[in-house]
């Protein structure tokens, strides 16, 4: 009787203050048991379960939603999308401003470690088609968001062309377990996020501030003015409102799951379970998370655009303003083909390099470093790139029920609509008068 009392107390308790107390909880155990080893299982578990059932839950949930679906994605799509594109690009622009206003010189001492990575747009391109194409098996075992997307939009039209009524139901049973499933492991996220801050904090302690906190305060800053600037300028822009209860809503449910996790892909459960809450369309969301955790990716787009200025700078190599647009829009397109994984944004750095003529080898120095401080840039940039997914998701469905004359939710935007009620009002006192 007393385990279960425990649980239902745990169950009942806030998921945000119990991730609060198991922040605290793992970073005292880190100092204070830094050889208890044991305790990060926790954090390898939860991450590795999200990691594997994220694959799964999008390719069922595609499936089911174009095989039952009755609406088409229409202009959602092409809203959400050109929002990820859009933040993206700006995320650069801002990057760049920060990298000029404050340079940053990298002790280039490391051993470099000059592996595959890709050396031109078009092999980036070439690799997200054949990443497309990909077995549909082996794209849900290595979680291929792009394979699995495509596979599962085949699967799901064709299943709406020949399946039969049963066929629905069955698919909707194993959409339901598998979301059942998310829940269970979401559930435990306080328990896996004590087990990574105890790993960060007794692995890492606070070292890499001394040598590389200039560094870390100048992509974390960039990072922080994009989240809570330019995406609420967008979002803004877009829907007319004030966008900042949305903003602190998403920030609030996905940005710390996210940071601690540092996979874009391993929060995609977290973003659907937002958007659900959030009274989004389960057709639409379950797609356009899934490609946002593939091509939204503002914070690489940073990471990336930051680390090759400070590279330009350290070497001292002249930069111009072609030379800079250049980084800017290979920093977008290279950051959309970021996988959504802890430091793929790091191996696109000596792609940026390559219009300032900086080798290869001197570039995966920085790479290098980018991995040394990836506790702090990686966590920060899985939060913006992963927040702003739920952020322009939740933008580009509440601009179609504008559109629509749908009232938009009051949790949201009941003050901003109050206000468009009190100047009516006013306007009418003073038409009757």
């Amino acid at each position: 009787m007393k385990l279960n009392a425990l649980v239902n107390k745990y169950n009942s308790a806030n998921l945000v203050l119990r991730i609060a107390i198991s922040i605290v909880v793992g970073a005292l155990l880190g100092v204070f048991l830094p050889s208890q080893k044991w305790i990060s299982e926790f954090g390898v578990l939860f991450v590795g379960a999200l990691k594997a059932v994220a694959p799964v839950l999008v390719f069922i949930l595609i499936i089911c939603s174009l095989a039952n679906g009755k609406s088409r994605l229409d202009r959602r799509f092409v809203r959400v999308v050109a929002l990820y594109l859009v933040g993206t690009l700006l995320a650069s622009f801002v990057a760049v401003g920060s990298s000029i206003m404050f340079p940053q010189n990298l002790e280039l001492n490391v051993s470099a470690d000059v592996s595959t990575v890709p050396t031109d747009i078009y092999e980036i391109l070439h690799n997200l088609l054949v990443n497309a194409v990909s077995n549909p098996f082996a794209s849900i075992s290595d979680a291929n968001y792009i394979g699995i997307l495509v596979w599962a939009a085949f699967m799901g039209f064709a299943i709406k062309k020949i399946a039969s009524p049963v066929t629905f139901t069955v698919l909707q049973d194993v959409s339901n377990a598998v979301s059942m499933v998310v829940r269970w492991i979401i559930n435990l996220a306080p328990l896996g996020i004590m087990g990574i801050m105890y790993t960060s904090v007794s692995t890492n302690g606070i070292g890499i501030f001394k040598t590389y906190g200039s560094l870390i305060l100048v992509l974390v800053g960039t990072m922080l003015f994009v989240m809570l600037v330019v995406v609420p300028a967008l979002v803004g822009l877009v829907l007319r409102h004030d966008p900042y209860p949305l903003v602190l809503k998403c920030l609030k449910s996905s940005a710390v799951t996210a940071f601690f996790t540092r996979s874009s892909a391993a929060n995609i459960p977290v973003n659907m379970a937002l958007c659900k809450r959030l009274g989004l369309d389960r057709e639409f969301y379950s797609v356009s998370i899934p490609l946002g955790a593939t091509i939204n990716m503002s914070g690489a787009a940073i990471t990336i655009t930051v680390m090759a200025l400070a590279t330009v700078h350290t070497l001292g190599v002249p930069v111009t303003l072609t030379s800079t647009l250049i980084v800017c829009l290979l920093a977008t397109i290279g950051a959309c083909g970021t996988s959504g994984v802890a430091g793929g944004s790091l191996l696109l750095i000596p792609l940026a390099c390559a219009p300032f003529g900086i080798s290869t080898d001197i570039a995966m120095q920085v790479v290098a470093i980018g991995f040394i401080i990836g506790v702090i840039q990686d966590s920060m940039e899985t939060a913006l790139n992963s927040t702003t997914d739920a952020i322009f998701t939740a933008t580009a469905e509440y601009a179609a029920w504008r559109k629509q004359g749908k009232p938009l939710p009051k949790e949201l935007f009941h003050e901003h609509k109050a206000e468009e009620h009190e100047s009516e009002d006013h306007e009418t006192e003073e038409h009757d008068a």
